[in-house]
């Protein structure tokens, strides 16, 4: 599964500020003061966005994008395992079983199964802790 996208922004400037909107993702809008707040808040909505959803669309092409304007096209990224950490990382109690020699050889070694099985996974989903 993928975990970084990168979709094009329309970012609309208004006197009062610039209006976000994803071309590819219907119903993903955001805004901003400035175009520094506006880029962080298109990145917040883009990762939300994609979060929620089954089936990521794939991008099309930057040339049938219709500009207005004061339209621009900016690239935005969303790093979903980042998202993940930040707003996911509440710990979760599970069940699992092994054979009750390797469970008293761990006691015995004073191993941590937690921390060892974090290890474990992040290490085998190939994710930087």
């Amino acid at each position: 599964m993928k975990n970084n996208y990168i979709f094009p922004a329309i970012f609309n400037k208004e006197e009062d500020g610039y209006n976000v909107s994803f071309p590819d993702l219907s119903g993903a809008f955001t805004c901003g003061e400035d175009f520094e707040e506006a880029l962080y808040m298109a990145k917040e909505c883009l990762e939300i966005y994609l979060e929620d959803m089954k089936d990521i669309p794939k991008v099309g092409d930057l040339e049938n994008i219709k500009l207005g304007k004061n339209d621009t096209i900016v690239m935005v990224e969303a790093d979903l395992i980042a998202f993940r950490k930040k707003y996911n990382n509440q710990s979760v109690k599970k069940t699992l079983t092994i054979p009750k020699w390797l469970n008293d050889l761990g006691i015995e070694k004073h191993v941590n199964f937690s921390a060892l099985l974090k290890s474990a996974l992040l290490k085998e989903l190939e994710v930087n802790s």
